[in-house]
């Protein structure tokens, strides 16, 4: 009967184990995105290989600064799926980031990918803070950059980085996702559309409902491109 039980029980958990596995490889060469498919998925459905074209993979501009005369003094230039359809299903995407002197690129978090930054230009101040941990609390994790220096960001947690030098600052950074996706915390918390109760806020951070008020009719800078 013991045999019996645990022959039983091997065999569901290879059959579990079947039913959670899956190939990792891709299943196509590539499965260019169409923008223009009335098709709903998880994603975007492959464009006909008749109609792919070099250009499907390519994008013009990383070589050029982005615009960072607004309120944070930072210019994020994407090249995701949004930007190169080839990019469509292959989990990756690069974006420029630009910083002026005390520019900021603001705390936000990909809910999508973890990044990879690479300084090339300048000294940037980065880190990023842990999910609640048990006990209470969220560790901080920062450090100061220079050219070369590479740090990375875990999927879904709140970072940031700011340009401590006195020099405009450049870095690239890879994303394990084709699209990421950017909530900028602020911009989220008090410039949502329609707005989040000020009651709600007041109480969640613990100040007066002017505050809030004030927060909320500012204009909020979104600095990605």
């Amino acid at each position: 009967m013991a045999v019996k039980l645990l022959l039983i029980a091997l065999l569901a958990l290879a059959s579990s184990n079947a039913i959670l596995a899956s190939d990792p490889s891709p299943l196509q060469d590539f499965c260019v995105a169409d923008r223009n498919s009335k098709i709903s998925v998880n994603g975007f459905p492959c464009k006909n290989m008749d109609d792919v074209k070099a250009e499907d993979f390519f994008f013009c501009g990383l070589d050029r600064p982005g615009n960072t005369t607004n309120n944070v003094g930072s210019a994020v230039t994407q090249a995701n799926v949004n930007q190169i359809p080839g990019l469509n299903t292959l989990g990756v995407s690069l974006v420029r980031i630009d910083y002026a002197p005390n520019g900021l690129n603001p705390p936000h978090t990909h809910p999508r990918a973890t990044e990879v930054l690479a300084v090339i230009e300048g000294e940037l101040y980065v880190g990023f803070v842990t999910s609640n941990l048990n006990g209470g609390g969220n560790r901080l994790f920062t450090k100061n950059l220079r050219k070369g220096d590479v740090f990375v960001f875990p999927q879904g947690l709140i970072h940031f980085q700011f340009n401590t030098g006195k020099t405009n600052a450049i870095a690239f950074a890879g994303l394990s996702s084709q699209n990421p996706g950017v909530i900028t915390i602020a911009n989220a918390v008090f410039g949502s559309r329609p707005h989040i109760s000020d009651d709600v806020l007041a109480k969640a951070f613990q100040v007066d409902k002017n505050l809030i008020d004030r927060l909320q009719a500012q204009f909020w800078t979104d600095n990605n491109y």
